[in-house]
C-alpha cells in the first residue's frame, strides 16, 4: 500500500506541529479510560437502579474498547515514547484487561495496514460480507448482545484448554489473573455483583458489539481500492457516539491509514488541515455524517 509523506504533504514545520506525540498525552488517556471505568462502577454502586446500571455497562464496555484503541497506539509505538514503556503500559494496562496480546496484536495489524482491502489483508473477512440485508445485521446485534461471540473467544478457549485441547495464550492467562483478582476482591466485599455486572457482563456484551460497530464503520462496505486515500472510513462522532461506541479518536481511521505513525489524538487536527487544503474532496476520501449513516450504508 502506497503511504502518503505528511511531511510533503503539509511542509516540514507544519507537519512537525501536526504529528507532534507527547507523553502525558498517552499517560492521560490510559488513566482517563480507567478512571471513567471506575467511576461508572461506583456510580452504579452506590445507586443501583436498573436504568444506572445499563447505562454503566454500556459505559464500561465503550472503555474496554478504548483501552483496546490504546493499545492499538501503543502497537504503532504512538503510547509512549520510550519503546520499553510503551509496551509495558499498551500490555499491561490496555491489552490483558480486555483479553489481547500486544505483541501478537502488532504483527498482525501491521500486515492489516500493508495489505488494507487487499487478498492479503488479514482483516479482509470482517469487512468484505457487507453490505449485509438487515435482518442479517440484527441477527449480528442480537448475538453480540447475548454475549455469544465472548463465548466463543474468550471462554471455549479456556475449556478447551481445560481439557488439553487448546494453548492458553499469555492473553488467556492474563484475563482469567485480572478476573480473578477483582471477583476475589468483589466477593469480599460481599459484592461479588459488581464484578459480574459491572465488569465480566460489560466484557461479554456491549464491548463485543461495539468492537463489530468499529471494524464495520472503519472498512465495512468499502471499494477494494488500492488508493490510500480511499481504503478506510472516517466517521463524524458526536458526543454520544464518542461516550458510547468511539472512544479515543477511534471514528478518525481514514487519517490513521494515511498516516499510520501518528498518535490517535493528532487526528482530528489532522483531518481539519486536510479539509482545509480541500484534500478530503480532492481524493474522494470516505466520510460518513455519522454512525447511522454507516448502517445504512452496509445494509439493504
Amino acid at each position: 500500500m502506497a503511504r502518503i509523506d505528511g511531511e510533503q504533504l503539509f511542509g516540514a514545520s507544519r507537519w512537525a506541529a501536526l504529528n507532534a506525540r507527547t507523553d502525558w498525552r498517552g499517560i492521560a488517556l490510559v488513566l482517563h479510560a480507567w478512571v471513567v471505568i471506575i467511576a461508572a462502577i461506583t456510580a452504579a454502586v452506590l445507586m443501583p437502579h436498573p436504568v444506572g446500571i445499563l447505562l454503566a455497562v454500556m459505559v464500561i464496555g465503550s472503555r474496554q474498547l478504548g483501552l483496546s484503541i490504546l493499545m492499538h497506539d501503543a502497537a504503532h509505538g504512538l503510547l509512549l515514547r520510550n519503546t520499553t514503556w510503551n509496551d509495558r503500559v499498551g500490555q499491561w494496562l490496555c491489552a490483558y484487561p480486555v483479553g489481547l496480546d500486544l505483541r501478537a496484536y502488532r504483527a498482525y495489524h501491521l500486515k492489516h495496514h500493508q495489505f488494507a482491502q487487499q487478498d492479503e489483508d488479514p482483516d479482509l473477512s470482517l469487512s468484505a460480507p457487507f453490505p449485509v440485508t438487515k435482518a442479517r445485521f440484527a441477527r449480528k446485534v442480537a448475538r453480540d448482545l447475548m454475549g455469544l461471540p465472548f463465548l466463543k473467544l474468550r471462554v471455549l478457549p479456556l475449556l478447551l484448554a481445560g481439557i488439553g485441547r487448546h494453548k492458553l495464550r499469555s492473553a488467556d492467562i492474563a484475563l482469567v489473573g485480572y478476573n480473578a483478582v477483582f471477583a476475589t476482591v468483589a466477593f469480599a466485599l460481599d459484592a461479588g455483583w459488581v464484578w459480574l455486572t459491572l465488569w465480566l457482563l460489560p466484557a461479554a456484551t456491549w464491548h463485543m458489539l461495539v468492537v463489530r460497530l468499529r471494524n464495520i464503520a472503519e472498512h465495512g462496505g468499502m471499494t477494494r481500492d488500492n488508493d490510500p486515500w480511499r481504503v478506510a472510513r472516517t466517521t463524524q462522532a458526536n458526543w454520544l457516539s464518542r461516550a458510547f461506541i468511539a472512544p479515543y479518536y477511534v471514528n478518525y481511521h481514514a487519517e490513521h491509514h494515511l498516516f499510520m505513525w501518528t498518535p490517535c489524538y493528532r487526528l482530528p487536527v489532522i483531518h481539519r488541515a486536510l479539509r482545509e487544503r480541500g484534500l478530503l474532496d480532492a481524493h474522494a476520501m470516505p466520510v460518513a455524517p455519522g454512525y447511522s449513516a454507516v448502517w445504512q450504508a452496509v445494509t439493504r
